[in-house]
């Protein structure tokens, strides 16, 4: 190493003691759906709908990266790289193939194992009990639209937490409601690709309900160290005007007050419930004291900010997205940590109020390409360094910020963008499954040894 291009800036010394480092990746992106007994998900009937152009070529997760029988090369590879903790989820279709009822053994021995072995590593295992891979049969009956998914997915929280909830670090429901509900419901752009209002409003409220449930759940189990977990996009007006500024703040009652203040003020922005309103469950207020159940963390996702501009539709949300000026990842996504501290500030600020707090996801997509045995990726970490530099500038303004997570271990199934899109610190040829750790692998395993 031998420039500023390939060192990543994170000396332990230079944070507290007991800060994490750690590693994010999800079930479906990752295990392999074909294997161990694994129910279908709508991810797997979304993508194999004909003509279904959501999802670059049809691809889908049933290999993905086949970390159901390659996970102890993985998590040595959390290991060898010196990080302390590795964010994984759990595949609600791996455990209870129909949603409910009768529970996988293969699924529950591979989670077993799973634990298991970071903890043998001395690997902080953080659970996300939901990432997206809904149950075919559930979705069947609604899914995240009918309100009985709260109990659903209590009842799986209870089957998979008795299993394995003794040896977890530190667990949260469900990993970035926004998908879940908007990005999946609202836009289509998800699994199960629907336009709907109302089966959006559903969703908006059926997520929380879930993650109040399940958090229930947990504590009667004896469980502590429970969290939200919710992803944030900085959203700024795309020019001076009165009508830009309120577009944005309406984007940012969606996409990031919502969910917050759903959970830790029992309410929902007024401006987003001007269009969600007349959707709503009725009587949704009654369900805040569950949507409210005390957590013990919270977690941030983030990656971008968004330029907001009105559409002149006159239709909610009325907004569109422009284009930005910034450098941006092969997401096309503009690089803006400061978005991040901003977000860090927020939720300590007008959330948490003194409560743990993590960076549970962070990282970007890059067009990296493995040529003589190695992958350089100068640009992820250009962009870890930036994002790091906000983190310890939190922690010195005294942000109780305990951890940072990068996203993610390996490439992955990107979900409808399929595996061209490369978030990994480990490059994975998706012909032979070959793991091959990049630069930024290396560099943070340097920066992790340094004091």
């Amino acid at each position: 190493m031998n420039s500023e291009y390939d060192v990543i800036d994170c000396k332990r010394a230079d944070y507290p003691e007991g800060f994490l480092f750690g590693v994010a990746a999800s079930s479906y992106q990752i295990e392999g759906s074909r294997f161990g007994g694994c129910g279908a998900s709508h991810w797997d009937t979304f993508a194999a709908t004909p003509g279904n152009t959501a999802t670059a070529r049809g691809e889908d997760g049933s290999v993905a990266c086949d970390h159901y029988h390659r996970w102890p090369e993985d998590l040595d590879l959390v290991r060898d790289a010196g990080l302390d903790a590795y964010r994984f989820s759990m595949s609600w279709a791996r455990v209870l193939p129909e949603g409910r009822g009768r529970a996988n053994e293969e699924g529950l021995d591979f989670y077993d194992r799973l634990v298991d072995g970071m903890l043998e590593r001395g690997i902080k295992p953080f659970a996300t009990l939901y990432h997206w891979d809904l149950p075919a049969p559930l979705a069947d009956l609604g899914g995240w639209r009918n309100r009985d998914i709260a109990s659903w997915f209590a009842d799986y929280t209870d089957v998979i937490m008795r299993r394995v909830g003794d040896r977890i670090h530190a667990a949260a429901p469900i990993n970035e409601p926004w998908c879940v509900a908007w990005l999946s419901h609202f836009m289509g752009h998800h699994a199960p690709g629907l336009r709907d209002i109302r089966a959006t409003a559903r969703a908006m409220h059926h997520v929380l309900l879930a993650h109040g449930r399940s958090i229930q759940a947990m504590r009667a189990l004896g469980m502590k160290n429970l969290g939200l977990v919710t992803n944030f996009e900085y959203a700024a007006p795309a020019d001076d005007s009165a009508e830009a500024e309120e577009a944005a703040r309406l984007y940012d009652g969606i996409y990031n007050r919502w969910f917050l203040d759903g959970v830790f003020k029992k309410s929902y922005p007024e401006e987003v419930l001007a269009g969600l309103g007349p959707h709503m469950p009725e009587g949704y207020e009654r369900d805040f004291d569950i949507i409210a159940e005390p957590v013990d963390w919270v977690g941030i996702n983030y990656y971008t900010r968004k330029l907001i501009a009105p559409d002149g539709s006159g239709q909610f949300p009325a907004l569109k997205e422009v284009e930005g000026p910034l450098p941006k990842t092969l997401m096309d996504w503009e690089i803006y940590p400061d978005g991040l501290a901003f977000f860090i500030d927020r939720v300590h600020r007008d959330y948490a109020k003194g409560l743990p707090i993590y960076v549970t996801e962070n990282g970007m997509a890059s067009a990296d390409r493995l040529a003589g045995g190695a992958v350089g990726d100068p640009a992820r970490i250009d962009f870890l360094n930036r994002h790091l530099a906000k983190v310890r500038q939190a922690i010195d303004a005294g942000v109780p910020l305990k951890g940072y997570f990068i996203w993610s271990l390996l490439d992955n199934y990107e979900w409808a963008l399929g595996y061209e899109k490369r978030f990994g610190l480990v490059h994975v040829d998706f012909d032979t499954l070959q793991r091959t750790p990049k630069a930024s692998w290396h560099a943070l395993k340097e920066a992790l040894r340094s004091e």
